[in-house]
């Protein structure tokens, strides 16, 4: 079994800043490709970036340039640093690996969501 700790989150205003953290560790050979997404209320799930060795940082159009995608890669662990939030941001941000079990089997691992609102 894989267990995830997510941290971060919660309350900020427009134009503020949050940082998310997810951990993955359990039954994981080796992780290939890290990712965020977020659910706004009464839409559906959307890529917010994704960060691996072979393509390094890759962020959707409207993150760009306010959003940083890193990883702690030998712990698993993938970052996300919110900076210009706005009322849009707000929703549930989900933190994603892509990988190796130690049957060597592809696996996907997601985290249970971190609630993130921005108002004034």
């Amino acid at each position: 079994q894989v267990q995830v700790v997510e941290s971060g989150g919660g309350f900020v205003q427009p134009g503020g800043s949050l940082r998310l953290s997810c951990k993955f560790f359990g039954d994981i050979f080796a992780v290939n490709v890290m990712a965020w997404y977020r659910q706004a209320p009464g839409k559906q799930r959307e890529l917010v970036a994704t960060v691996s060795s072979n393509t390094g940082a890759v962020y959707a159009e409207s993150m760009k340039g306010r959003f940083t995608i890193s990883t702690d890669n030998g712990r698993n662990t993938v970052f996300l640093q919110m900076n210009g939030l706005k009322l849009d941001d707000t929703g549930v941000y989900y933190c994603n690996a892509e990988g190796l079990d130690p049957d060597m089997k592809r696996a996907s691992w997601w985290g249970q969501g971190i609630q993130v609102t921005v108002a004034s």
